[in-house]
C-alpha cells in the first residue's frame, strides 16, 4: 500500500465522484483510478459501487475508511514533526550528565541555548560514566558530558570543553588550610571523607599508592553536600574537582606531586547522524565562556614560594 493510494482513497471518498477526487489530488483520473484498482487487489474486493450517477463506498470501503483515515493523519502528523525538529520547534534533547558535574558548571550554558531556542526543551539525566554510555549507545541520550581521567571508548566522540584541577577541600581551621597548595605527601594517613561517585578516585588512588601515599576514609556519601557537611564539621579533608565545591564554608587547596586534572568533554556516539538541535547545543557550547579553574591565591607561605599555583 502506498500513500498516494490512500490520498486518492480518502479524496474519493469524500468527494464520490472520480473526477473531482482526481481534481483535488491533482492527477489524472485514469491514473487515480488505476491507484483505487491496485488498492482494491491488495485488500482483496471492490472499496466502491460504481454506478452511472451513484458512486458509493462498499462495505469493505466503509470498513477500511476509518483506518485509511487513521495512516493518513499520522503519516502528516508524522511530517509535521519533521518540520518542526528541522526548525527546532516542539524538540526536547536529552542531555547526560556525570554526577560529579554539577549544575553550577553548566546552568548559564543551558540558559543561553534557551534564550536562542526557546522551543527546545531539555532534560538532564545524571548518572555514572557506565551508564551514561549505555543510554547513549542505544539512543536513550543525544548527547553527555563527562569528566573522565582515561580516554574515551573509540565508540564515542568527545568535544574538550575545558579542565579542572582536583583540589582538596577543607574546613578553613585545618592546619593544611594555611598552605598555598598541598603536596600529596602531606595527606598521608589523614582522615579523608569519600565522594562515592568519585570517577577518577580509582585512578587517582593507584598514582597515590605510587607515591606512598594513603588516605584513610571516615565517611562516605553519594551525595555531596552530604560530604562537603561533614567536612566542614572538622570530620576530614575531601578530594574534589576545584568547580564542584559549593560550600562557601569550605577552602580549597590545589594539590601536587602528583597533581590531578580531568577534562569536561560533550560527548556523542561517533559517527551517528545527528538531529538540528544536537547540531545548535554542540555550536552553542564551542561558544560559550567556559571557567579557567584557577584558584583564588592564599597569603604568601615563605616554605611554598616555589609552589604557587599558576593561572
Amino acid at each position: 500500500m502506498e500513500m498516494q493510494q490512500v490520498r486518492y482513497f480518502l479524496a474519493l471518498a469524500r468527494t464520490l465522484n472520480f473526477t473531482r477526487a482526481a481534481e483535488q489530488s491533482n492527477v489524472s483520473q485514469p491514473a487515480l483510478t488505476r491507484a483505487i484498482q491496485q488498492l482494491e487487489h491488495e485488500l482483496g474486493g471492490p472499496l466502491f459501487h460504481r454506478e452511472r450517477a451513484n458512486t458509493h463506498l462498499s462495505e469493505l470501503g466503509r470498513m477500511m475508511l476509518p483506518y485509511l483515515e487513521q495512516i493518513h493523519a499520522q503519516t502528516e502528523a508524522a511530517k509535521q514533526q519533521a518540520k518542526a525538529i528541522k526548525k527546532l520547534d516542539n524538540v526536547t534533547l536529552r542531555i547526560g550528565a556525570m554526577c560529579t558535574i554539577g549544575p553550577a558548571l553548566i546552568s548559564d550554558l543551558i540558559v543561553k541555548f534557551q534564550i536562542a531556542h526557546p522551543n527546545v526543551d531539555l532534560e538532564v539525566v545524571e548518572e555514572g560514566s557506565v551508564e551514561l554510555m549505555d543510554m547513549l549507545t542505544k539512543g536513550d541520550l543525544n548527547l553527555a558530558l563527562f569528566g573522565l581521567p582515561e580516554p574515551l571508548d573509540v565508540r564515542f566522540h568527545g568535544l574538550s570543553l575545558f579542565q579542572e584541577r582536583f583540589v582538596i577541600a577543607l574546613p578553613p581551621d585545618h592546619p593544611l588550610a594555611a598552605h598555598n597548595v598541598v603536596r600529596c605527601s602531606d595527606t598521608h594517613e589523614q582522615p579523608y571523607v569519600s565522594r562515592a561517585n568519585c570517577e577518577i578516585f580509582d585512578h587517582a588512588r593507584r598514582q597515590l599508592r605510587a607515591h606512598g601515599v594513603q588516605w584513610k576514609k571516615v565517611f562516605s556519601s553519594e551525595r555531596d553536600d552530604w560530604v562537603q557537611g561533614m567536612i566542614k564539621a572538622g570530620l576530614g579533608f575531601g578530594f574534589f574537582p576545584e568547580l564542584s565545591v559549593t560550600d562557601p564554608g569550605l577552602v580549597t587547596r590545589r594539590l601536587i606531586d602528583p597533581e590531578f586534572v580531568r577534562t569536561i568533554m560533550l560527548v556523542t556516539v561517533r559517527g551517528r547522524p545527528h538531529s538540528p538541535a544536537v547540531g545548535a547545543f554542540v555550536q552553542q557550547a564551542r561558544a560559550f565562556k567556559w571557567p579557567s579553574g584557577a584558584l583564588d591565591p592564599m597569603p604568601r607561605d615563605p616554605e611554598d614560594c616555589d609552589l604557587e599555583p599558576t593561572g
